[in-house]
């Protein structure tokens, strides 16, 4: 066993111990959750919480629990790591599979959280590909799989815009000519716009209405600018590529995670969910559902919520005055990443409302998230409480996860899917009177 290893071993027995006093003190902790959360004080943690259930998939048979008057079905089954969706005009429906890569181990700690994600199945060799899926006989599960595209540097995000497929690659938003009810794309991609990589690897798209932008979600590189803020010139951003001209800026910023994009019909705001900052305690801060507006700073990394200060940060007391608070709280660490406008009909029992793909984090003593949730709206809004779509990914004992939720999109036939990167299934959720 080399140093490293026992030093690892040795973090990881303090930060059992010290996640065993915090779990104490969490199980009397309200989810701070809604449009007026409660949000217990920070606590920084010197050794920050480190648990994560190991991966253990789906057994034959075994689905997600569906709420009251739903079904989930597998559409697919057998991918790798599968994250992010898109479904194309004619009903096929491309999975975008990647993985977090390795990198950046230089302390125990680091080799701790790399120990960790690798048996949660959360770091690996990532796929890079591109999967397109299509259920030709109508029957709620796709029988025909190809390799659309392949040697991808961890692509996410993808858009079709007329002969066009824009895909987000972790360093970069490439278009490549697409004709509709193809099954694979031999031409090489162009590349529009450079993006940085590391860190919070993903990179959502999403057209505007007009189809004339592409909104690009890039995360932080760091926790909260921890290797300063240099390093996180334009991060923790939602970037607006004007295809026109090749242009881009940044359209918000002071997210530090921003990674499901939706447009909220009634109002044509643009939402988002982020990913909140670390260490601070298992409610604290939550992650969130928001609306984002032109130009808007949502206060990463010097203050979460309402311009509550993050004292482990150098702070800008400028930027903090201009902090939009965000809409509606997730619940703290849940990794609330997947984002979905359902409208009104989609699901029997569900108004319309933005369904989301909880993936849960690694920074909490008493694990939440691991569920597809849906936030209810009115007049453009939240309105009322967070309800389960699907849950049971994690086994009782918080030992295991069958699935995790992540992307979440309208399927072809009005159902919806929802990717699931540790059970490696893309799951499919209708009326439970729905007969396929």
């Amino acid at each position: 066993m080399s140093v490293t290893d026992i030093f690892a071993r040795l973090v990881a027995l303090v930060g059992a111990g010290a996640m065993l006093l915090r779990r104490q003190n969490a199980d009397a902790l309200e989810p701070a959750y809604g449009n007026a959360p409660s949000i217990p004080a920070a606590r920084p943690q010197a050794i920050p919480t480190l648990k994560m259930p190991t991966a253990k998939g789906w057994t034959a048979g075994q689905t997600p629990q569906a709420a009251p008057g739903l079904r989930v079905n597998a559409f697919a089954t057998g991918l790798k790591h599968p994250r992010w969706l898109h479904v194309l005009p004619n009903g096929d429906v491309l999975a975008a599979e990647a993985l977090s890569v390795p990198g950046g181990i230089k302390t125990a700690f680091d080799y701790a959280i790399y120990a960790t994600m690798k048996r949660a199945a959360a770091v690996g060799t990532s796929p890079n590909r591109i999967t397109l899926l299509r259920d030709a006989d109508g029957d709620g599960v796709a029988e025909i799989r190809e390799v659309l595209l392949d040697e991808l540097n961890q692509p996410f995000g993808m858009a079709l815009l007329g002969d066009k497929l824009y895909i987000g690659n972790t360093d970069a938003v490439l278009a490549f000519p697409y004709k509709l009810g193809e099954t694979r794309i031999q031409a090489k991609g162009t590349k529009l716009v450079d993006l940085p990589s590391g860190g919070h690897w993903t990179r959502s798209l999403l057209p505007s209405p007009d189809g004339r932008k592409l909104f690009i979600g890039v995360g932080s590189l760091t926790n909260i600018g921890d290797n300063g803020m240099e390093a996180e010139v334009c991060r923790a951003a939602i970037h607006e590529l004007d295809l026109e001209t090749g242009k881009s800026r940044i359209f918000a910023s002071g997210l530090r995670n921003p990674v499901g994009m939706a447009w909220e019909p009634t109002t044509g705001m643009l939402w988002t969910v982020v990913n909140e900052r670390d260490a601070l305690g298992d409610e604290t801060p939550p992650d969130y559902l928001t609306s984002v507006r032109d130009g808007g700073f949502y206060g990463w990394p010097y203050c979460y919520w309402d311009r509550i200060l993050d004292n482990r940060v150098p702070q800008n007391p400028a930027l903090v005055a201009t902090t939009i608070t965000p809409d509606f709280a997730l619940g703290g660490h849940t990794a609330s990443l997947g984002l979905c406008w359902v409208p009104a009909g989609t699901l029997p029992g569900f108004p319309k409302g933005m369904a989301i793909g909880q993936h849960g984090s690694w920074n909490r003593s008493k694990l939440s998230g691991y569920k597809l949730v849906f936030v209810p709206f009115e007049n453009g809004r939240p309105a009322g409480p967070a309800r389960d779509i699907l849950s049971g990914f994690l086994s009782p004992d918080e030992r295991s996860s069958y699935g995790r939720p992540v992307g979440v999109v309208i399927g072809p036939d009005g159902s919806l899917l929802m990717a699931d990167d540790v059970g490696d299934v893309i799951w499919r959720v209708t009326g439970a009177t729905t007969e396929s």
